[in-house]
């Protein structure tokens, strides 16, 4: 057992086949538990051979199986922001097993861990033998990424049909590719790691998997290709989607998507790559089937006929949307499908079924075409649905998305601090800016690149390179000494002034805490998870919205009454 192997508190109590509320008592009650060794306080790591040495003196079960010690192994040979690629290698080793590849990676040069990664191979296979790093990959990282749930996206695929081919733009690690059942996946992600991860998982299926990693929306690897069928899973509410560059794009077919609306963008790369007559089954925020910016492409896809239902599936989303790509000459539809699921998601392909068999059922197109232009499931309801009924559900919607802010304490006393200004003299960062001319040569962004603008939005680049938008700033770090998140939430946490006559930002004087990197990696966490809970409180606000509408029907129609 590698003594450089460390666990954490929720891997101890999957190790010893108890809760994770058991760790923290044995952590309390016995001074001998073994201390941490790396971590944070709030997530603290302990050494693998220490533990298990614990468990042994007290005659308590902690065997580790071949796949457990391969996974302990791949996290001690290097940085966990490293682990993904280490993963992608072990699969490579996997394939390689299977056939898949002629040759594998020779710099995953491990004896111990080829072993384990060997045995794993003859215990169970080189697909399962994956997916046991895939899942333990996914549980260590479940903050940072993020997977269509299992049950999702097998509806999507049920929803989309039977089909021997499919796209996905945004395929993530493989999970609708996957559950689609098509023999044929062209996909890409704009992280090269998760898609190579994706494509692992698929060929070692015998699926013929192409899979790009390149952003979809900038660099379209499939132009004027076709699927039979779209499914997608695409990211919420990203500002920097590249819409001064793409203004032109051919795919807008139903309009340019208005800058704060990229959801509307997905949905029309997607219908621009699957065939005539062919199903788009993609996810979207609550919002996008309401804000007012895209009233007019929800208009243009409703006139069409590309638009056939919208279904919240859960009680704080998302929004399953189902497009098809018109066929040339065929008429359009009058009806569209706009329904909640409810509890149970079996309940989507039973509303669908039956709006199949009677598009009289559902919601007229034309009393959609009004000024709002909302497909909000829950704002079109029949008449005779209660909305004191309604108001309790969109209640209990708002109730789970109440955001949580991560747990933060008065500190004992002010840090030291320095200026961005004096890390870019220590060649800490460097910094360059965007001219604030849409056809000026921008700067890239790379993997691990802060990129800020003078609206207070700050946020880490991932993925292959790319231009940043006008009058936005780069701020390259050393990764050694400075931790991009912790510098991203630094300048979003900063009132950055500009230049005179200038949109650019001027960060120089921005302060930042002199902290160990260990320390900023700590809070870099923390300036991450109330960059969610930003995200969630917005959500929150929509829904709140909603249910001040649904009281005052309730009040006024007698379906509510004051309470205690």
């Amino acid at each position: 057992m590698d003594d450089d192997a460390t666990v954490s508190a929720a891997d101890i109590a999957r190790l010893a086949g108890v809760g994770r509320a058991a760790v923290s008592n044995w952590r309390r009650r016995y001074p001998d538990f073994p201390q941490p060794i790396g971590g944070t306080a709030s997530s603290p790591l302990f050494g693998l051979s220490a533990v298990a040495g614990w468990f042994r003196a007290r005659g308590k079960k902690f065997e580790l199986s071949a796949g457990e010690r391969a996974w302990q192994r791949l996290r001690a040979l290097g940085d966990d922001l490293d682990l993904a690629e280490r993963v992608s290698r072990a699969g490579g080793f996997f394939a390689f097993q299977a056939g898949v590849f002629d040759t594998f990676d020779s710099e995953l040069d491990d004896p111990e861990l080829l072993t384990l990664l060997s045995e794993m191979t003859h215990r169970s296979g080189p697909v399962e033998a994956f997916e046991l790093l895939c899942r333990r990959y996914f549980e260590a990282h479940s903050r940072r990424l993020s997977a269509t749930p299992e049950p999702v996206a097998e509806l999507m695929a049920r929803l989309a049909g039977p089909v021997s081919t499919i796209l996905d733009p945004a395929c993530g690690f493989g999970a609708l590719a996957l559950a689609s059942g098509a023999k044929t996946v062209l996909a890409q992600d704009s992280d090269p790691m998760t898609a190579s991860i994706a494509a692992l998982r698929l060929k070692l299926r015998g699926i013929e998997a192409e899979v790009h990693a390149v952003d979809a929306l900038r660099e379209d690897a499939f132009t004027g290709r076709t699927a039979e069928a779209v499914l997608c899973d695409p990211p919420f509410n990203e500002r920097a989607w590249g819409h001064d560059e793409l203004v032109g794009d051919e795919r807008w077919e139903y309009g340019l998507p208005p800058r704060g609306e990229p959801e509307l963008a997905w949905v029309q790369h997607c219908l621009a790559h699957v065939e005539p007559g062919g199903t788009v089954a993609i996810l979207m925020p609550g919002a996008a089937a309401g804000r007012r910016s895209g009233k007019r492409i929800r208009g243009n896809l409703l006139r069409a006929g590309a638009v056939r239902a919208v279904v919240t599936l859960t009680p704080a989303g998302p929004d399953l949307w189902l497009l098809r790509r018109p066929a040339p000459g065929e008429r359009a539809p009058s009806t569209v499908l706009l329904a909640e699921a409810g509890d149970e998601l079996s309940t989507v392909e039973e509303m669908w079924r039956e709006f199949h068999a009677h598009p009289e059922s559902g919601v007229r197109i034309i009393d959609l075409l009004d000024d709002d232009v909302d497909l909000t499931p829950a704002r079109r309801r029949t008449r005779d649905e209660d909305p004191g009924q309604a108001f309790q559900a969109v209640r209990a919607r708002f109730a789970e998305l109440a955001p949580r802010l991560p747990p933060l304490e008065p500190a004992a006393a002010e840090p030291v601090f320095t200026t961005i200004g004096e890390l870019v003299k220590a060649g800490v960062v460097e910094v360059r800016y965007a001219p604030v001319r849409a056809d000026a040569e921008h700067p890239p962004a790379e993997a691990g690149d802060v990129v800020a603008s003078v609206t207070g939005i700050a946020y880490v680049h991932s993925g292959p390179p790319r231009p940043v938008g006008a009058g936005l700033t780069v701020y390259r770090v050393d990764a050694e000494r400075l931790d991009a998140d912790f510098l991203a939430g630094c300048l979003r946490a900063a009132d950055l002034p500009t230049a005179s006559a200038s949109t650019r930002i001027d960060g120089r004087r921005v302060r930042i805490p002199r902290l160990p990197i260990a320390v900023q990696r700590e809070y870099g966490g923390i300036f991450r998870e109330l960059a969610e809970f930003d995200t969630a409180l917005r959500q929150a606000a929509e829904t709140g919205r909603d249910l001040v509408r649904l009281g005052f029907a309730g009040l006024v129609e007698g379906r509510l009454k004051p309470g205690q």
